[in-house]
């Protein structure tokens, strides 16, 4: 399908006469992943943020760091051509977040039936 259309079937950084990406694209995706990698190091050892919201503020740099790879590296986009992709990296996330949060599920029951440990052990 070429044509108008054609035109936000394609990631950032990908023009539209090229089927691949090129340099450039790889290098901005490099560039945006080291960027949002030291940023990671320099709010977590820093004071840049209040400490209760250093956590949050490292889950919203892993995010961001996740949609550069996707789109600069993996390609992935929002285009017809990409629905295969979309749907298998759902299914991919909805497995993981099954497996962790059936492990977290299992240990807490776990630990909630676990027998209390005597205080005071003979040696």
């Amino acid at each position: 399908m070429e044509g108008p259309d054609r035109l936000y079937d394609r990631t950032p950084g990908v023009e539209d006469q090229e089927p691949t990406a090129n340099f450039l694209s790889y290098t901005t995706g490099f560039g945006l992943a080291v960027l949002l990698t030291i940023a990671s190091f320099i709010v977590s050892q820093t004071d840049l943020l209040w400490p209760p919201g250093i956590p949050a503020g490292l889950v919203v740099l892993a995010f961001a760091q996740i949609g550069v790879h996707l789109v600069f590296f993996l390609h992935i986009g929002t285009g017809p051509d990409n629905t295969n992709n979309i749907v298998a990296l759902a299914f991919g996330l909805f497995i993981v977040l099954l497996v962790i949060g059936g492990s977290c599920l299992i240990i807490a029951n776990l630990n909630a039936n676990m027998m209390p440990m005597p205080m005071n052990i003979p040696r």
